[in-house]
């Protein structure tokens, strides 16, 4: 597998720019507002809300884990997450917002105090994943721009930066490459960046602009048609 093409700047960067598109989004929802269905099965826009302030206060954890050598898990368990976002639904409006934005300016805060020594400390994600603390930022980058536009306020893939988008799809195929799936060669038109996944059958060539391939990569979208006309092959779920 390739190096990522990231660096710590770079998913700080695109953690402050996500950040700010979703505090835009929310920031003129009332409890009507919240109550719209998000783009996501099931969810409104206050569960997602709920869930990028959960998240940040985890990763916080993560960081208090990085700056102290103190194991910090991100949550107590699954079901304390779950929890955990259904009582931020249940917030007044004012409430949520007022929450989603202390939890993101307090995680900056924490990383900005970080050590380079301190950011190259392991830490353990939710998933069981060992990893060291410079892959926090891309972490929150992830949740804070594709949930701003799950959160179906306007926003779509081609408002997220060229460049958070190419990580993107590379660290989604990579996570597709090692599952079982469809054979996928994917082509952006606008940049002639490639993804494989390397699955069952005769691969499928997608051509399509950056932020259409993201979307499909990420089970956002069903994604573009194939040069005969035929839909794109199904995905799994991403997370």
């Amino acid at each position: 597998m390739t190096e990522p093409r990231r660096t710590l700047t770079d998913a700080r960067r695109w953690t402050a720019i996500g950040t700010d598109l979703v505090l835009e989004a929310v920031a003129s929802l009332g409890r009507t507002g919240y109550l719209v269905p998000s783009t996501l099965p099931g969810w409104t826009r206050a569960h997602v809300t709920a869930h990028l302030a959960a998240n940040a206060e985890a990763l916080g954890n993560l960081v208090h884990w990085a700056a102290t050598g103190e194991p910090t898990p991100m949550y107590a368990s699954p079901e304390e997450r779950t929890a955990g976002i259904e009582r931020g639904c249940a917030l007044p409006a004012a409430r949520l917002t007022s929450r989603l934005r202390h939890s993101c300016d307090a995680l900056e805060e924490r990383m900005d105090r970080l050590t380079e020594a301190q950011w190259r400390r392991e830490v353990v994600t939710a998933q069981g994943r060992t990893v060291p603390a410079t892959e926090l930022p891309w972490m929150r980058a992830r949740e804070v721009c594709v949930h701003a536009v799950d959160l179906a306020t306007g926003l779509s893939f081609a408002d997220l930066p060229a460049d958070f988008l190419a990580a993107l799809c590379d660290d989604v195929a990579a996570k597709r490459a090692a599952a079982d799936g469809p054979a996928v060669l994917l082509r952006a038109s606008d940049t002639g960046a490639e993804w494989r996944l390397p699955g069952t059958g005769e691969p499928t060539l997608l051509t399509a602009p950056l932020p259409e391939l993201a979307a499909y990569l990420t089970g956002r979208d069903p994604g573009p048609r194939t040069a005969d006309g035929s839909p794109a092959p199904a995905l799994a779920a991403w997370l």
